[in-house]
Parts: C-alpha cells; sequence; structure tokens
C-alpha cells in the first residue's frame, strides 16, 4: 500500500510539472499571437517598422490593450520557469536555467511601469526617468534568457546543444541588427526594418522555449 501512495504521489508530482512546462509553450504562442493582434487596434502601426515596445508606449492606442493581454504572458512564463526548476532532477545546470527564467518572467511586473514615449515625444526632448528604465530592463531582459538559453543547453544533449548555440547565433546576429537602428527612434527618424530585425529575435527566442518545454516532456515521458 505504501508504495502505491508513494507511486501516486510521484506521478501527481510528475503531472503537475508537466502542466508547468506546458505553460512555456502556450506562453510563446500567446506572445505569437499578441503581436499579430494589437497592432491591428492602432491605425497606421507598422510591424516592419516600428518595435513591440512602442505597441505599449505612453500615448500609443494599444498601451491598455497591449498590458492587459500580456499580463497572462507573465504569469505563464513563470510558470514553465518553475516547471524547468522542478523538471531539473538534480540537474544544477538546469535548475540556474530554471532560476534565470523565473527572474525573467518576474521582470515582467516591471515593464508596465517602464514605458517608452512615443517617437514624437522623444524628438521633442520629452523622455523622462521611465525611458531610461525601459531601456535597463531590455538590457537586463536580454542577459536573462541569454544566460538561461547558455545553462540549458549544457544541461541537455547535443541536439539540443547546437540548435541552442544557432539559436545564440541569430539572437546575436539579429539582435546587432536592431541595435544599430534603434538611436533613429529616439531622433524620430526612418527605421526600416528595426520591427522585422526585432520579431525575428524575439520568434527564435520563444521557439526556443517551445522546443525546450517539447525536450523536457519527450525526456520525462521516457523515463
Amino acid at each position: 500500500m505504501s508504495k502505491i501512495i508513494v507511486s501516486a504521489r510521484s506521478s501527481g508530482k510528475t503531472g503537475f510539472t508537466n502542466i508547468l512546462l506546458i505553460c512555456g509553450i502556450v506562453s510563446s504562442l500567446l506572445y505569437i499571437g499578441l503581436n499579430i493582434v494589437v497592432p491591428r487596434y492602432w491605425p497606421g502601426y507598422n510591424s516592419a517598422t516600428q518595435t513591440v515596445s512602442e505597441l505599449c508606449a505612453v500615448g500609443a492606442p494599444t498601451r491598455t490593450l497591449w498590458i492587459w493581454l500580456c499580463s497572462p504572458y507573465t504569469l505563464l512564463v513563470t510558470a514553465f520557469a518553475w516547471g524547468l526548476y522542478r523538471a531539473a532532477n538534480g540537474n544544477h545546470r538546469l535548475r540556474i536555467a530554471g532560476i534565470l527564467m523565473m527572474a525573467y518572467g518576474a521582470l515582467g511586473l516591471i515593464w508596465p511601469f517602464a514605458p517608452m514615449h512615443l517617437r514624437t515625444t522623444l524628438a521633442a526632448g520629452g523622455a523622462t526617468f521611465s525611458d531610461t528604465l525601459h531601456i535597463a530592463l531590455g538590457a537586463v531582459t536580454e542577459i536573462l534568457y541569454l544566460l538561461a538559453l547558455g545553462f540549458a543547453a549544457a544541461a541537455l544533449g547535443k541536439a539540443f546543444r547546437w540548435y541552442s548555440i544557432a539559436t545564440f547565433i541569430v539572437l546575436m546576429l539579429f539582435g546587432i541588427l536592431t541595435f544599430l537602428e534603434a538611436p533613429l527612434i529616439a531622433r524620430n527618424q526612418h527605421t526600416p526594418l528595426i520591427g522585422v530585425w526585432e520579431r525575428i529575435n524575439i520568434g527564435v527566442f520563444l521557439v526556443w522555449i517551445i522546443v525546450l518545454a517539447l525536450a523536457l516532456l519527450w525526456a520525462k515521458k521516457k523515463t
């Protein structure tokens, strides 16, 4: 009887961890969906020439909508991070990746209080502390998910490691392209492809989370 109880508890813990890992898949799909739906509520917004941050900028017609719809993403990605931590089972590198992803998710609580201003406001000298904080949060966020990517890559098998290396290269490449056009925003100048570069960057990371979640779910299924 005691063995049955222990087995049931173990099965329950595994099931809960699986649910948390699935939250990672859902979070990525949600964020991708938001980037398709929300821009439609801003007439004149161009996803190719404008950044995601501009959707929730001070004065943007989509600011409130983006904040409300993006709140579940923060909860889902944090739940996934917890699942990552629980799935480690003594794998210290994977556990660190989970902690880093928890920190990444926690930053989602701060983002609504650190919006950028619209380009016209920035060009007119209307930048405030929130713009500085917005840039700082962006830098910290990128560092956290790159570190999480590295630790997760080191924790899992060769195939996932090579996939993560390829992901890292793409993130760096399109991150540089985004960075090169970014100064033009504050001068309200044309940024021809900044939205494309940034969305490729974001999309590659979101897909990486999906692949990581699926890899862990598959590994747990085989054990």
